[in-house]
């Protein structure tokens, strides 16, 4: 159930005292509180508790939980001292694609979640969180097979913005996006297909980094070499380089890996930044509408760098201008769909029917089922060509590409609802809206979503940069140097006080 934003402004002052001082607090200072002995690990869960159980009514972004488990890894924490980077600090896993063993996972999908589908193994990233210190207490929520830049799924239902709740949260990651912009949990773990890190950090107001292909292992079920990649949204650069130091590195079988760092990525958070060549695209180089604020955002963010002594220039890749990106990122979309179906066939135990799956991916799915190997190989082949000239741009001088992060603005909860009449009216609507965060899926690069940018109404507006391939260090120096020069902190949502 929704509540109106009023009610919802209304509840928050039943928050205990130490449930309110910690609700906006960064991962790393509370869990400096339990390294220091000035609080438990219990108290920290029993604070994000109180704050799911105060807060979700009103944006549905957990949709999972496991607070007996997680109050006994909180006892154990409590009764083992650990200088590990996070230890103590709560966190939420997504609904989609990270397996934590003895718990449920739906993939967003209601066939999965009537089955009350059990995990029997644990990824090699949900195992370094907990290894960081850690503790999960649920899921957030996800649209079916992360398919989607919002989060609505027939599941579990829409996921709301906690900065105005007629608005969407984005997605696929809009359940970790709210629950942290909320001030449930001060980071939550994230994935990224096609901008579904970044897509939620802009509409929510958060840090979103999508690091470097083969960054972060996707064992034991993903490939690195895909377009997903996974990590977090958090409220800073500071978390997010800490939690890129805990968990990099490759996994056993792993067929990418990105070159290893030359120091701690949170080093980079307050070292000093050269001068930087940046290239600013503010508009949809096909001429697809940008929204006035989106724009605004990204030329008032190169301002900035230029007053800290970048040289920023209207630049961008060439290969940004060919019109046969989309349909071949939508062909290798299309066949993630159809492997989601016939891996929910086997889990199922019989044929995967209409009725179990979204129409928007059923549809996908049967057009690439119904297209042939060769076709397939065709996509690939040319996405290696797109990932070699989107690079050469960077390969000539350039360090950093400045775009927003998004063509629109959040659109209101609902317009992206299935319709059985025109089942892909979905993925058009997000092609218009999603126009600068899938090319570097294709490529690989990493590519960040800053909250630097507001509408008039107060709204959170994102900017990305992106570096070339390996150089998330060189992101997260400036992100943070930008972060110092237009502080976000104060920027928490109204509409739930």
């Amino acid at each position: 159930m929704t509540l109106s934003s009023a009610a919802a402004s209304s509840s928050a002052a039943a928050l205990s005292s130490f449930a309110r001082d910690t609700r906006f607090m960064s991962a790393l200072d509370q869990a400096r509180l339990v390294r220091d002995k000035k609080v438990s690990a219990t108290e920290l869960l029993d604070a994000a508790i109180e704050r799911y159980e105060l807060f979700n009514p009103h944006i549905n972004a957990v949709n999972i939980i496991w607070l007996d488990h997680a109050r006994q890894l909180a006892k154990v924490a409590d009764a083992q001292p650990s200088d590990a980077q996070f230890h103590g600090v709560p966190t939420l896993f997504k609904d989609l694609g990270i397996l934590y063993a003895g718990q449920r996972i739906s993939n967003g999908n209601k066939a999965t979640k009537a089955m009350n589908y059990v995990a029997q193994q644990t990824s090699e990233l949900a195992a370094r969180f907990v290894a960081a210190g850690l503790i999960p207490f649920g899921r957030t929520n996800s649209c079916e097979w992360g398919s989607l830049p919002v989060t609505e799924p027939e599941a579990w239902g829409a996921t709301r913005n906690p900065h105005d709740l007629s608005r969407t949260c984005g997605g696929s990651s809009g359940g970790a996006g709210a629950a942290v912009a909320a001030g449930i949990v001060p980071l939550a773990h994230a994935s990224d297909g096609g901008g579904s890190i970044r897509i939620p950090a802009s509409c929510n107001g958060l840090v979103g980094l999508k690091p470097s292909r083969g960054r972060v292992s996707l064992a034991p079920l993903g490939d690195e070499a895909g377009l997903s990649v996974q990590l977090a949204v958090t409220h800073t650069v500071a978390d997010t380089a800490a939690l890129l130091d805990a968990v990099h590195g490759a996994g056993v079988g792993d067929g990418v890996v990105a070159p290893p760092p030359a120091r701690p990525f949170l080093s980079e958070v307050g070292a000093p930044v050269e001068r930087l060549r940046i290239g600013l695209l503010d508009h949809d180089p096909h001429g697809v509408r940008v929204d006035d604020e989106c724009r605004d955002a990204a030329r008032a963010t190169a301002t900035l760098l230029e007053s800290l002594g970048h040289h920023v220039q209207e630049s961008w890749p060439a290969a940004m201008d060919d019109a046969s990106f989309p349909p071949r990122f939508g062909a290798m979309w299309a066949t993630g769909q159809a492997l989601s179906r016939d891996s929910l066939s086997a889990l199922l135990g019989r044929p995967t029917t209409q009725n179990d799956i979204e129409a928007v991916n059923w549809v996908q799915a049967e057009y690439a089922a119904k297209s042939s190997a060769v076709d397939y190989a065709k996509s690939v082949a040319a996405a290696a060509m797109f990932r070699r000239a989107l690079a050469q741009w960077w390969h000539e001088g350039f360090d950093l590409l400045l775009t927003p992060t998004l063509a629109r603005i959040p659109f209101p909860v609902g317009s992206f609802t299935n319709d059985s009449s025109d089942p892909m009216k979905p993925s058009r609507l997000a092609g218009e809206w999603v126009r600068f965060t899938a090319q570097f899926n294709m490529s690989g690069q990493p590519a960040i979503s800053l909250p630097l940018g507001r509408t008039a109404t107060g709204l959170p507006v994102g900017v990305q940069l992106v570096a070339a391939y390996g150089r998330d260090d060189v992101l997260l120096r400036v992100a943070a140097q930008l972060e110092a020069a237009a502080p976000w902190k104060s920027f928490t949502p109204t509409a739930l006080g």
